[in-house]
């Protein structure tokens, strides 16, 4: 890994720490020309491009508002970012490019994508999309991603899952040797990132009344918020809802410190999810550093930076992905 872009600047720390010898570069894709992207390869090495738009936009909810009646599609201008990085395909010409995204990208059909998978084999490229149940990799979750590979040289093909749903990765396996913890508490170790969000006294009582797997289905009437209880609440049955430990877990989200943000609550302990197991459901190092010693923890950065990461695991796979498919493909 040589350099890495994006355009929120408190990435810095954890990217340069944990990436020893890269550099991290606070820009957009959109102000990135061919010539500096160019310039960070050494002369002869195999050019790797992969980038990763910001999959919000091409959520179903989002692409269903974007095609209502009335409505454009092009209404959210990330949606542009998918072009301008097959724009820089087009003028570096990397001999390996990788992306993902959500599955709905693909599924839907969104007109971006089609293009830009059109315009990669136009290019000569050889294009593979595959849907993947993330939990094949080794990630506790029931995450589905969208996972694109290209190559000049030949097919490139993701490497079989490593999984199956006999030895699906567990929050217990994940999570479960962590201390307890309070919400609100301070961490019983000398890790800044195990800790969670505080609950309000009704939050607190609304927990105590979720078992482990449940939601708010399971509460007392006079626990549930008035949405709950009106038809569209039974289309979110996982807010507020708990984990189980013998499952894998939800997907990974920005907002997954929060309890009232999907299911995000502890098994066993009556709070949200820490930050650290978070970013361990997601299989970053247990000694992932996101902020610098003595740095304040803000919960709503780290949270951005676990909830928007290509799970380890699966970037592994595609990084592995590609190294087979270089030695299978050796450079003419």
């Amino acid at each position: 890994m040589v350099a890495g872009y994006d355009i929120d600047d408190t990435c810095q720390y954890a990217y340069e720490n944990n990436n020893v010898g890269a550099t991290f570069v606070c820009k957009g894709v959109e102000e990135l020309n061919p010539s500096e992207l160019e310039s960070w390869y050494p002369k002869g090495a195999v050019k790797v491009l992969i980038g990763c738009a910001p999959c919000q936009p091409f959520s179903t909810y989002s692409y269903r508002y974007a095609s209502a009646p009335g409505k454009r599609k092009s209404k959210d201008k990330r949606w542009a970012l998918l072009y301008r990085f097959r724009d820089l395909i087009r003028a570096v010409r990397p001999e390996i490019v990788s992306a993902e995204n959500v599955p709905e990208l693909a599924r839907l059909k969104h007109d971006v994508y089609v293009s830009f998978v059109k315009d990669l084999i136009d290019m000569g490229y050889h294009v593979t999309e595959s849907i993947v149940r993330c939990a094949e990799y080794g990630v506790p979750q029931t995450r589905e991603r969208l996972v694109i590979l290209a190559s000049l040289r030949g097919p490139l093909k993701l490497i079989p899952p490593t999984h199956d749903a006999e030895d699906y990765a567990s929050v217990h396996d994940t999570i479960g040797h962590l201390p307890a913890i309070t919400a609100g508490g301070p961490s019983p170790t000398n890790d800044p990132l195990h800790v969670s969000s505080r609950l309000s006294p009704l939050n607190l009582e609304r927990i105590r009344s979720t078992p482990e797997g449940g939601g708010w289905p399971d509460w007392p009437e006079r626990l549930k918020l008035a949405c709950h209880k009106r038809d569209t609440g039974a289309t979110y049955p996982s807010v507020y809802g708990r984990m189980r430990w013998d499952k894998p877990g939800p997907t990974i989200t920005t907002q997954c410190y929060g309890l009232g943000n999907g299911r995000f609550g502890h098994p066993s302990q009556d709070r949200a999810i820490s930050l650290r197991e978070a970013a361990l459901l997601q299989t970053f190092p247990a000694k992932y550093s996101f902020a610098a010693p003595g740095e304040k923890i803000i919960f709503r950065h780290i949270g951005r930076h676990i909830g928007n990461a290509v799970p380890v695991k699966l970037a592994e796979a595609v990084a592995l992905s590609i190294q087979q498919h270089l030695r299978d493909f050796p450079k003419s």
